[in-house]
């Protein structure tokens, strides 16, 4: 089995790492009520997407 000869230095462990950073999630604005949702998804405030009531909120709450 392959062993490193000489310890990584944390300059060279860190450049690799460089890439492991979180992104923020992609939003998009609801085009019935206005309010922020990801794209793609139903909006969680009025039930709507693409223009046509999938969820409705009234039933959802109860």
């Amino acid at each position: 089995m392959a062993v490193p000869k000489r310890k990584t230095s944390t300059a060279r462990r860190d450049k690799r790492r460089t890439h492991w950073k979180m992104e923020v999630p992609a939003m998009a604005t609801c085009e019935h009520c206005g309010a922020t949702k990801r794209p793609h998804r139903v909006c969680p405030v009025c039930g709507y997407y693409n223009g046509v009531e999938v969820v409705n909120m009234k039933d959802a709450e109860a």
